[in-house]
């Protein structure tokens, strides 16, 4: 009828969802090629054997586990990546996306009219629901700005409920960053061309079995991958957070230091190294909690985190000096003297603490 389509869903702790889930599938597409993939990020509500159950009593459930990595878009990825059906949907596993509109998303593709049909929330006849004031504020204004960025004509450029023919997704994955949540901003940002695309109005249904995933950082993850589509190709943005981060230590360090110097009377090498290390350690949190958020260390791992962090960063602060003590002895600017040396320190930093804090002690854990 519409030929085949799978439907990948990302999920994280959502076991209490995924039955449902399955269940209001063979509903929706009665008589319709399809089957399922569920990219779950090795939740530790039990969802592993969940799934594993599930696939046994049906044939069109397929999930892939993900061990020691994380997020919604390169989920999506994944999961889109192990199909070769003629159309690919994408939902969430929380059962607020409306399965039963599939079937006039896959009649408007199967028909040629478009290149990706999306499930809006404010086209007429959509809602978001029973959401909060703050929430359809923000929502309007991330709405907004992913309208401008889309180069398409579409109300809700946020949806994570959409159908793409597969042919169109291969002309622009390789493209796609795979950051953040809004795998459908990435992609319609990421195609060669301008794509054809329309929508289908929904109605966001609460959320009755789990918890959401919503926090500030999915916010920080949306200008990640807006940056990352802007410079991305000529800076990493981690590299661009973590400098960032570094600003932020710097003015920490100097209120640290002119409390302790000036208002507490500490000795000044007292109040700088005091400075340093509250610096240090605020940077390495900001760092988890932001920069490296899909592989935040957590529990020991954190504690050990920070003490490699330290000394990577001590040997950063050693580079950093003897750079710019050597250019400008050389007779270098003393300016220019102090951004080289900044620089190399900077970049060692990054360079080694990713490879060390944020990768090695979590490969290192996942090994145990």
């Amino acid at each position: 009828m519409f030929g085949s389509v799978t439907i990948v869903v990302p999920a994280y702790c959502e076991r209490e969802n995924l039955r449902p889930l399955v269940a209001s599938l063979h509903v929706a597409l009665a008589g319709v090629n399809w089957n399922v993939v569920v990219v779950d990020d090795d939740s530790p509500d039990g969802s592993y054997d969940e799934l594993i159950a599930i696939t046994q009593e049906d044939s069109r459930v397929r999930f892939i586990r993900r061990v020691g990595r994380r997020g919604l878009s390169s989920a999506c990825l994944e999961g889109m990546s192990v199909t070769g059906a003629d159309y690919i949907a994408v939902m969430d596993a929380d059962m607020q996306h409306d399965e039963s509109k599939l079937p006039e998303m896959l009649r408007i593709l199967s028909g040629g009219a478009a290149d990706v049909v999306i499930g809006s929330r404010y086209t007429k006849g959509g809602s978001v629901g029973d959401w909060n004031s703050t929430r359809r504020f923000v929502s309007r204004v991330a709405t907004r700005i992913g309208s401008l960025l889309s180069r398409a004509q579409i109300t809700d450029p946020m949806s994570g409920f959409f159908v793409i023919r597969r042919d169109v997704y291969e002309s622009c994955v390789r493209r796609m960053s795979g950051k953040g949540f809004k795998i459908l901003l990435d992609l319609l940002m990421s195609s060669p061309e301008p794509l054809n695309v329309r929508e289908v109005s929904y109605t966001f249904r609460p959320r009755i079995r789990g918890e959401s995933k919503l926090d500030v950082v999915v916010a920080l993850e949306y200008l990640y991958l807006i940056i990352e589509k802007a410079i991305g190709r000529f800076v990493p943005v981690r590299f661009v957070l973590y400098v960032f981060v570094g600003f932020t230590g710097l003015v920490f360090h100097l209120a640290v230091l002119g409390i302790g110097f000036q208002a507490l009377g500490f000795a000044f090498v007292t109040a700088q190294l005091v400075a340093t290390l509250a610096a240090m350690v605020s940077n390495f949190f900001i760092n988890n909690i932001v920069t490296y958020r899909a592989s935040r260390l957590r529990g020991a791992r954190m504690f050990f985190g920070i003490l490699v962090y330290a000394a990577i960063c001590g040997v950063g602060v050693v580079a950093n000096v003897q750079t710019a003590n050597y250019l400008f002895n050389a007779g270098i600017a003393w300016w220019f003297a102090g951004i080289v040396g900044a620089g190399l320190g900077a970049v060692w930093n990054y360079a080694v603490s990713s490879h060390l804090v944020w990768g090695w002690l979590n490969r290192r854990a996942d090994a145990k």
